[in-house]
């Protein structure tokens, strides 16, 4: 689905990614992991084309998207959801779901694709004339991940989704992610809940200083090898 080929990257000539290989698979889970300042947000940035790599390639089904715009990323089938839930707080429950659909043309199937996301998200069908901004935190994250959903992804971008979230919630968070892998989509998780991530993924990459540290099967992340990167 995703592949990811010796990628450098970062921020006003300052490199944050040193030649990054990662691969996410049609519908799986893959992880992301690693300590706070990592690279992992400035990977996610750059496959959906917010950051513009100084060296390597970004392959989408075979297809080079390198140096496509974001735009036309989404219209391959890869949405991505920042962290922190960002929405727009002023407007309501359903024109920020209507957001994800911006790039598409096909207006006729967004009524349908709203009704999927309520079927996924009950809590959603309720407040779809409630202010975003009067939403929980766990409802917000629910949106978010709502709104990825609209443009019909066969790759969702996620990074930390449960962050900031209570144990109960986040427990419904990877418990919806479970739910949507099952429908065929795969996901791409930068998550710093290690445990829970771990156990929901069928591969996992561990970065550290933009370089990978780890890649192979999740249960081979033993805590040799995480406390050698985050030191606990």
């Amino acid at each position: 689905m995703l592949k990811v080929e010796k990628i450098h990257a970062g921020y006003s000539g300052s490199e944050v990614l040193h030649s990054i290989d990662l691969e996410a698979k049609d519908g799986e889970i893959t992880i992301l992991i690693g300590p706070n300042g990592a690279g992992k947000s400035t990977l996610l940035k750059t496959i959906i084309g917010l950051v513009s790599p100084t060296a390597g390639t970004v392959f989408v089904e075979g297809k080079e998207i390198t140096r496509a715009s974001t735009a036309e990323i989404i219209r391959l089938g890869i949405s991505y959801s920042p962290q922190g839930a960002t929405l727009f707080p002023g407007m309501t429950v359903r024109d920020n779901l209507e957001m994800g659909y911006y790039t598409l043309s096909d207006k006729e199937t967004l009524k349908s694709k709203l009704n999927e996301v309520e079927e996924i998200f009950p809590v959603l069908k309720d407040r779809m004339d409630q202010k975003a901004g009067l939403l929980s935190g766990g409802e917000r994250q629910m949106l978010a991940l709502g709104r990825t959903l609209v443009s019909s992804p066969k790759l969702i971008l996620l990074d930390e989704p449960s962050a900031g979230l209570d144990v109960g919630k986040q427990a419904v968070i990877f418990d919806k992610l479970v739910e949507l892998n099952k429908t065929g989509i795969a996901i791409l998780l930068v998550e710093q809940n290690v445990q829970k991530a771990i156990k929901i993924a069928k591969r996992a990459y561990l970065m550290s200083s933009g370089q990978m540290k780890f890649s192979g099967q999740p249960e081979n992340l033993t805590k040799e090898v995480l406390s050698g990167v985050f030191g606990t």
